[in-house]
């Protein structure tokens, strides 16, 4: 084994299930193994998350993908490059709306995604005041809300103002009836669902492409001075996403979940059924065989920055340049 430049480490996290290889990379042992001492931080939003990390109070982050070519375009304010070696999960959020303007707008879950997104819009123009949230600007989730309603109409999805909330806080908000709906990964719209304040009306599978959503990040300067270390942090969590594809029993996992606070309803293969085996797939499936970043999909997410955030004209050689630079290879 190589030397470690560090072995005290920092990584935070949002408690979304698809930080689960981290904790469990932790709960198992497999940082131990590497020489690694690790101290997981939940921090309060990605803006927060994003922030600590470009400054170096954390070594390492579970983060939004579309934070490394905004951070490459400087859309961020800070200007500080991220880059990443390893894919957290891929295109696994969902649109959630409350149950009682589901009702109203008569959409059900036989709907397809552009049926609910005409429903919606058809309010929006009849003047319904509708407030839609998404967690970050640069994310997935707000490039799935916007698509989403472009497929009924592109005007709309382009002039609607959308609100930000950290992940943790879109049931409540749903609940104080502060927002109607909401783009978020799991388990927050299966929360909202069972306690019957929301209704997933669309996957951003259905809607976007197979894109990464959540990495494990890194700032540029970081990963130069700490090679090695940086190697054995990403080996770890691989070793765990494995774990987490091949593994049977989740008794374990869901119960790690339930101490992180991450899931905070009753589910289990007699209560929640459904729901229960729902999950568990999602984090079967978070990565599919390899969980090495792809430049396609940061040039998607920097096509979509350009078309949503900030309408200005790149070629397709400084795109495909911003994308290379988000991707870290380790075998450098």
């Amino acid at each position: 084994m190589p030397d470690l430049e560090k072995t005290q480490i920092q990584i935070g996290y949002i408690p979304l299930l698809d930080c689960v290889a981290i904790l469990w990379a932790k709960q198992r042992g497999f940082f131990e193994e590497a020489g690694l001492e690790v101290t997981l931080v939940k921090e309060a939003s990605w803006a927060s998350l994003r922030d600590r990390l470009a400054f170096g109070f954390l070594d390492a982050a579970h983060c939004l993908s579309a934070m490394l070519p905004a951070a490459a375009l400087g859309e961020d304010q800070l200007g500080i490059p991220l880059q990443t070696a390893l894919v957290l999960s891929y295109n696994r959020a969902f649109i959630s709306l409350g149950q009682k303007l589901c009702f109203e707008l008569n959409i059900s879950s036989q709907d397809s995604a552009q049926q609910s997104a005409q429903k919606v819009v058809s309010a929006l123009q009849a003047q319904q005041p509708i407030q839609l949230a998404h967690v970050f600007k640069q994310s997935i989730h707000h490039y799935c809300l916007r698509e989403w309603l472009a497929l009924a109409n592109p005007e709309i999805a382009r002039n609607i103002k959308l609100a930000t909330l950290p992940p943790p806080y879109m049931v409540q908000a749903l609940a104080n009836q502060v927002i109607d709906g909401f783009c978020v990964g799991e388990p927050w719209n299966s929360q909202a669902e069972l306690l019957g304040i929301g209704q997933i009306v669309a996957s951003s599978q259905d809607i976007i492409p197979q894109v990464a959503d959540k990495v494990l990040a890194v700032t540029c300067d970081w990963a130069m001075q700490h090679p090695n270390t940086h190697q054995a942090l990403t080996q770890a969590i691989q070793k765990a996403q494995q774990e987490l594809k091949d593994l049977q029993d989740y008794a374990d996992v869901w119960q790690m979940l339930t101490e992180f606070n991450i899931v905070q309803f009753q589910c289990s293969d007699s209560i929640h059924v459904q729901k229960f085996h729902s999950i568990q797939n999602i984090i079967r499936n978070f990565v599919d065989e390899t969980s090495v970043p792809k430049v396609e999909d940061f040039k998607w997410l920097t096509q979509q920055m350009l078309k949503w955030d900030n309408p200005i004209h790149l070629n397709d050689a400084v795109i495909e340049n911003i994308s290379q630079n988000c991707i870290l290879s380790l075998t450098k």
